[in-house]
């Protein structure tokens, strides 16, 4: 049995970023934070990546932390952009290292898109900064910092009021896998597939709803009730659609780096005490691994 204070812990973090994505600190350097700040179950969640999960495993073995297998998926649902968060699966599954590396193939892509709209409304290409400031895929922070570097923006923030926002020029829409494409590979890997931060879709009631019930039907088994920036009543709402729809829950600070406009490592509430935890059904090694720690 897992002890009594893991469970709804703000010592589990499953949702943060690291520069094998769109993070500030390394793999090693987000497991350094997160232990500074007193989580002891990490998940790194990377965008479409698992290329730093290795090193982040061996900074938190040898900090006594436990590590689950991480990634954050983006896919398309009725046309809307959503994440989908895996964990725990086998990042060495062949079907799912071949739909991350095409994964990694639509980010070039939006990169380059993304470049040719900002030359298109008259900025300067900083595809090549960006790519130099990005340890994989340059996203949109790291287009936002590398027009502030050329001087374009004062800040990162005024390069997506004006440039990057949803809505702007440089939000550029990916051609992303269907949701139940990306649900299926973390499944067929062994993985649990988690609706990612439910509440930034800015959907209706009726609609998210009908996102969960289509996320559930093809093989998703858990939202993310606690996510960055989000109010109580949010919480409060997404732990009853979890009991009402049978769904596990997760929560992650959604880290991207010190700072930044998330939620700091280790700093999220605990979860409601009435849903059940994700981590109560991972597999039978991570499980005991969990319980080593407890």
């Amino acid at each position: 049995m897992i002890a009594e204070n893991l469970p709804g812990s703000p010592t589990v973090d499953l949702h943060c970023h690291s520069t094998a994505s769109d993070g500030t600190l390394s793999p090693a350097g987000v497991v350094a934070r997160g232990h500074e700040q007193g989580v002891r179950v990490l998940a790194l969640t990377d965008h479409d990546t698992v290329s730093g999960v290795g090193e982040a495993r061996a900074a938190a073995d040898a900090r006594g932390m436990v590590l689950v297998t991480g990634i954050e998926l983006s896919c398309l649902w009725r046309g809307q952009t959503i994440h989908v968060v895996g964990l725990d699966f086998n990042s060495e599954d062949s079907d799912l290292v071949a739909a991350v590396e095409g994964q990694e193939t639509v980010r070039h892509e939006r990169a380059r898109t993304i470049d040719e709209r900002l030359r298109q409304k008259g900025l300067p290409s900083v595809l090549a900064e960006a790519q130099a400031l990005a340890a994989g895929v340059p996203g949109r922070p790291h287009f936002a910092q590398a027009l502030v570097e050329r001087g374009v923006v004062a800040k990162p923030d005024a390069a997506f009021r004006r440039y990057l926002g949803n809505g702007r020029v440089g939000d550029i829409k990916a051609c992303w896998p269907d949701l139940s494409d990306v649900v299926q590979w973390i499944v067929d890997a062994g993985g649990k597939a988690v609706l990612a931060h439910p509440r930034k879709y800015r959907l209706t009631n009726n609609k998210l709803r009908k996102l969960i019930g289509d996320f559930t039907g093809v093989g998703g088994s858990c939202i993310e009730v606690l996510s960055s920036g989000q109010s109580p009543q949010d919480t409060n709402y997404l732990a009853r659609l979890c009991r009402e729809l049978g769904c596990t829950a997760s929560g992650g600070s959604d880290f991207h780096g010190p700072g930044r406009p998330w939620c700091e490592l280790g700093q999220l509430p605990q979860l409601p005490p009435e849903v059940d935890p994700v981590w109560h059904h991972l597999s039978d090694n991570t499980r005991q691994r969990l319980e080593a720690l407890a």
